[in-house]
């Protein structure tokens, strides 16, 4: 059975045809939701508020204090402008490749689960460098920020791993095959 999907797949075209789109959605997704929600929303850290004990030596600016909060948000905006260009990057490649039938591209598991692969690439990545080598900040300053920093890796992973396995469940897409409809003579 596997060899008959295998040979069935040699016909089919490469799903990779969304799946930079799809990876660089998600890791801008991820990262606006990382700052809306941990940095402004809960305010459980910002870009730099652990930099008293960071590895790096970036100068402290205490988030409790008004010019602190200034340099933190400074650096917050940064972030957000990072994970707004990705967005827009994304988009526009996805929308390059898009050609007949849109909303099959945006339905698609593949689509799907590589935008969960990308968000999940962001939480390792910014689990790793932010979090554990640098230490510039963490997911939960307070007691316990280890627990919750090795959680955030752990849903980085999870998202990695079930956005591949929902990609490799849903049916490749041609953005630029013909769809049903068109051959038919539907719009």
């Amino acid at each position: 059975m596997a060899t008959v999907e295998g040979e069935a797949r040699v016909g089919i075209s490469r799903p990779g045809s969304i799946r930079l789109p799809g990876i660089v959605l998600g890791v801008g997704l991820g990262g606006f939701v990382d700052g809306i929600l941990l940095h402004q929303v809960l305010q459980w850290h910002h870009m730099l508020s652990s930099t008293d004990t960071d590895n790096v030596g970036v100068p402290y600016y205490n988030p409790d204090t008004v010019s602190g909060l200034e340099m933190n948000t400074v650096w917050d905006g940064l972030f957000h402008t990072v994970c707004w260009l990705a967005v827009l990057f994304g988009l526009a490649v996805l929308y390059s490749r898009v050609t007949h039938d849109r909303r099959r591209v945006w339905t698609s598991r593949v689509l799907w689960g590589w935008v969960l692969v990308g968000w999940g690439v962001f939480n390792l990545v910014e689990g790793v460098v932010d979090h554990h080598i640098l230490g510039i900040h963490h997911v939960y300053a307070g007691d316990g920020r280890l627990w919750w920093d090795i959680g955030f890796l752990v849903l980085g992973a999870l998202l990695v791993a079930g956005g591949y396995l929902l990609q490799r469940g849903g049916r490749p897409v041609d953005p630029g095959a013909p769809t049903a409809g068109h051959e038919h003579g539907r719009a």
